[in-house]
């Protein structure tokens, strides 16, 4: 009995969950951005907070360009690769209704084999480079999703811009938004003759409420558009992208993630089964940082356990349990989403800056607590961030 009672409060404090802390007053909250941004010296910065699956708070901060415009909670911000989170949500839907198997070889959705499909580089990657390689085969929408295709970030990062393989799917943890724009291929391509930008118009932003987000630029975005500052304080003018990209082509608002995040925590247009599966850990992530993302494999004693990839997102758990995540990042961009599981907290963070990013843990950890955000796999041990 005492060896059991022993065991006991041994594994206790591994299952003890912290209760959430009250959210700091709005008027505290931007206090405290506006101090975290200059300490960062970011030009701007929008963030919003979701409490209970609802939209709590929603501001902007600073310029939306170099003429010194003010960011508001409307201006047209870039997503970068946040656009796979409402990737993910879109093909969980499509699972749901059973055009699709998460689980089933690409190739079922497929009129022929994928390298003999014609050359299309405008919109995707060359994979008549596949020919001979039958590990295709064993790509699901699931191991394209949870980024276990083996494929580089982009085939156009490649020493000879060329895709190729560097490890079996499914075997571990890649960042690849390629494995993205194949699935979206698939859809697109294959026999089921998706028009992934329309169906992310009606089954993401509509039934979100996102009134201004799209996957290619719009003329009405003009008026009210942020631009972006490098590291070195440099302007960026914002991309007017003219093609739907599945890994990041995806331009919104605060007030639109804001919604965003509040539907995707309460589980909006999915069954309880399928929400689950978004966020569930499913493929464990084994390396120090996301990048570089080929990187090779911590010894298993010094993986993170709580750390795995879900669909689109990255899932972890902290003093507050299960929470997920996913960031998006460009020379002149830096976003996060992050949620804890427990009370459907969230906050959102759009940078027009990418130093912002320097502030977001501080950020985050003032209006959520300690959560276990994994800040340093995400943006590597060496950057450096504002308290």
């Amino acid at each position: 009995m005492c060896r059991v009672v022993l065991l006991l409060l041994t594994l206790l404090p591994m299952a003890v969950v912290a209760a959430p802390p009250p959210l700091p007053s709005p008027a505290r909250i931007d206090a405290q951005a506006h101090r975290l941004m200059q300490a960062a010296h970011a030009r701007g910065m929008a963030l919003a907070v979701i409490d209970a699956g609802k939209v709590v708070h929603v501001a902007a901060y600073g310029e939306r360009n170099a003429a010194g415009e003010p960011l508001r909670t409307d201006t047209v911000m870039y997503a970068a690769s946040l656009t796979k989170m409402a990737f993910g949500h879109l093909v969980a839907q499509l699972a749901q209704d059973q055009v699709i198997a998460l689980d089933a070889g690409i190739a079922t959705y497929l009129d022929k084999p994928l390298p003999d499909y014609p050359v299309d580089t405008k919109h995707y990657a060359d994979y008549s480079v596949l020919a001979g390689d039958e590990r295709w085969r064993r790509l699901t929408p699931r191991l394209l999703l949870n980024h276990g295709s083996g494929f580089a970030n982009f085939a156009f990062l490649e020493p000879d811009g060329r895709l190729q393989f560097h490890f079996d799917p499914g075997s571990r943890y890649g960042y690849s938004g390629e494995g993205l724009i194949l699935l979206q291929f698939v859809l697109e391509r294959g026999r089921l003759g998706q028009d992934i930008g329309a169906l992310m118009q009606r089954r993401v932003f509509d039934r979100f409420g996102m009134p201004r987000t799209s996957m290619m630029w719009r003329e009405d975005f003009a008026t009210n558009l942020a631009d972006g500052w490098t590291t070195d304080g440099t302007p960026e003018p914002h991309d007017e992208r003219s093609r739907v990209r599945a890994a990041g082509s995806m331009d919104t608002t605060i007030a639109d993630m804001a919604n965003f995040a509040a539907g995707y925590v309460r589980g909006e247009g999915l069954s309880a089964a399928m929400r689950q599966e978004l966020v569930r850990p499913q493929l464990p992530i084994t390396t120090a940082s996301q990048f570089p993302t080929l990187q090779a494999e911590l010894p298993v004693a010094e993986r993170r356990r709580d750390l795995a990839a879900g669909l689109g997102v990255v899932t972890f758990r902290g003093p507050q349990g299960p929470g997920f995540y996913k960031g998006g990042h460009d020379d002149a961009v830096g976003n996060t989403l992050v949620c804890i599981e427990q009370g459907q907290r969230c906050v959102v963070m759009l940078g027009n800056d990418v130093r912002a990013e320097a502030a977001f843990p501080a950020l985050v950890a003032f209006v959520l607590g300690d959560t276990g955000v994994p800040w340093n796999w995400e943006y590597g041990a060496e950057k450096v961030f504002v308290r």
